[in-house]
Protein backbone atom coordinates (compact mmCIF):
# COMPACT_ATOMS: atom_id res chain seq x y z
CA UNK A 1 0.00 0.00 0.00
CA UNK A 2 1.41 3.09 -1.06
CA UNK A 3 1.24 5.89 2.14
CA UNK A 4 2.50 9.86 2.12
CA UNK A 5 5.64 11.03 3.45
CA UNK A 6 5.49 12.45 7.01
CA UNK A 7 7.46 13.46 9.16
CA UNK A 8 7.42 10.53 11.83
CA UNK A 9 8.57 8.42 9.05
CA UNK A 10 11.94 10.64 8.06
CA UNK A 11 14.24 8.00 9.36
CA UNK A 12 12.95 5.19 7.77
CA UNK A 13 12.67 7.55 4.61
CA UNK A 14 16.40 8.58 5.01
CA UNK A 15 17.27 4.56 5.50
CA UNK A 16 15.66 3.65 2.33
CA UNK A 17 16.60 6.68 0.16
CA UNK A 18 20.34 6.21 1.85
CA UNK A 19 20.67 2.77 -0.26
CA UNK A 20 20.33 5.29 -3.64
CA UNK A 21 23.76 5.76 -5.56
CA UNK A 22 22.91 9.83 -5.78
CA UNK A 23 22.04 10.28 -1.89
CA UNK A 24 24.99 8.51 -0.37
CA UNK A 25 26.65 11.05 1.16
CA UNK A 26 24.67 11.98 4.02
CA UNK A 27 24.55 15.71 3.65
CA UNK A 28 23.24 15.32 -0.10
CA UNK A 29 20.52 12.70 1.81
CA UNK A 30 19.78 15.19 4.24
CA UNK A 31 18.96 17.86 1.58
CA UNK A 32 16.85 15.56 -0.24
CA UNK A 33 14.62 14.75 2.76
CA UNK A 34 14.21 18.66 3.37
CA UNK A 35 13.56 19.00 -0.29
CA UNK A 36 10.64 16.92 0.15
CA UNK A 37 9.47 17.83 3.49
CA UNK A 38 9.10 21.73 2.30
CA UNK A 39 8.85 22.07 -1.36
CA UNK A 40 5.31 21.61 -2.59
CA UNK A 41 5.89 20.11 -5.97
CA UNK A 42 8.08 17.32 -4.59
CA UNK A 43 6.31 14.07 -3.21
CA UNK A 44 7.50 10.91 -1.19
CA UNK A 45 5.63 8.20 -0.72
CA UNK A 46 6.28 4.55 1.37
CA UNK A 47 5.59 1.29 0.64
CA UNK A 48 3.98 -0.53 3.30
CA UNK A 49 3.12 -3.89 3.39
CA UNK A 50 3.87 -5.13 6.90
CA UNK A 51 6.76 -3.03 7.22
CA UNK A 52 7.67 -0.06 5.40
CA UNK A 53 9.41 -1.85 2.46
CA UNK A 54 10.37 1.08 -0.02
CA UNK A 55 10.17 4.61 -1.07
CA UNK A 56 8.99 6.57 -4.44
CA UNK A 57 9.60 10.22 -4.84
CA UNK A 58 7.83 12.51 -7.71
CA UNK A 59 8.21 15.99 -8.33
CA UNK A 60 5.48 17.53 -10.28
CA UNK A 61 5.95 20.46 -13.33
CA UNK A 62 3.27 21.53 -14.47
CA UNK A 63 0.97 18.52 -15.95
CA UNK A 64 3.36 16.63 -15.82
CA UNK A 65 4.85 14.36 -12.42
CA UNK A 66 8.45 12.81 -12.97
CA UNK A 67 9.40 10.19 -10.81
CA UNK A 68 12.90 10.85 -9.60
CA UNK A 69 13.35 8.59 -6.70
CA UNK A 70 12.49 4.50 -6.20
CA UNK A 71 14.62 2.47 -3.65
CA UNK A 72 13.41 -0.65 -2.10
CA UNK A 73 14.93 -2.39 1.43
CA UNK A 74 17.79 -4.49 -0.47
CA UNK A 75 16.71 -7.93 1.30
CA UNK A 76 12.97 -7.47 -0.51
CA UNK A 77 14.26 -6.54 -3.98
CA UNK A 78 13.46 -8.54 -6.96
CA UNK A 79 9.78 -9.15 -5.80
CA UNK A 80 8.31 -6.60 -8.05
CA UNK A 81 8.08 -4.42 -4.71
CA UNK A 82 9.69 -1.37 -6.90
CA UNK A 83 6.70 -1.82 -9.76
CA UNK A 84 4.07 -2.19 -7.95
CA UNK A 85 5.33 1.52 -6.53
CA UNK A 86 5.62 3.01 -9.51
CA UNK A 87 1.99 1.52 -10.76
CA UNK A 88 0.62 3.04 -7.46
CA UNK A 89 1.75 6.10 -8.03
CA UNK A 90 0.62 6.40 -11.97
CA UNK A 91 -2.72 4.88 -11.08
CA UNK A 92 -2.91 7.79 -7.68
CA UNK A 93 -1.69 10.70 -10.13
CA UNK A 94 -3.08 10.19 -13.66
CA UNK A 95 -5.99 12.12 -13.87
CA UNK A 96 -4.01 15.38 -12.67
CA UNK A 97 -0.73 14.59 -14.88
CA UNK A 98 1.29 12.74 -17.02
CA UNK A 99 3.40 10.24 -15.16
CA UNK A 100 7.20 9.71 -15.98
CA UNK A 101 10.70 8.68 -15.08
CA UNK A 102 13.25 11.31 -15.20
CA UNK A 103 16.24 10.81 -16.28
CA UNK A 104 17.90 8.73 -13.24
CA UNK A 105 15.24 6.58 -13.00
CA UNK A 106 14.14 5.63 -16.59
CA UNK A 107 16.28 2.71 -17.20
CA UNK A 108 14.49 1.45 -13.97
CA UNK A 109 11.01 2.26 -15.12
CA UNK A 110 11.82 0.51 -18.62
CA UNK A 111 12.61 -2.89 -16.84
CA UNK A 112 9.52 -2.37 -15.40
CA UNK A 113 7.98 -2.29 -18.84
CA UNK A 114 7.12 1.21 -18.14
CA UNK A 115 6.55 3.36 -21.32
CA UNK A 116 8.70 6.45 -20.73
CA UNK A 117 8.39 7.58 -23.94
CA UNK A 118 5.01 8.44 -23.94
CA UNK A 119 2.28 10.31 -21.93
CA UNK A 120 2.83 8.04 -19.26
CA UNK A 121 5.43 5.32 -17.06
Amino acid sequence: MLIRFKKSFEKIAMGLLSFMPECKDVRRLQDTIQEYEQNPNWHLYLWKEEDILGTVGVRTEGDTAYIQHVSVNPSHRNLGIGKKMILAVQEQLEKEYQVRPDETTEAFCDKCEMESSSSKV
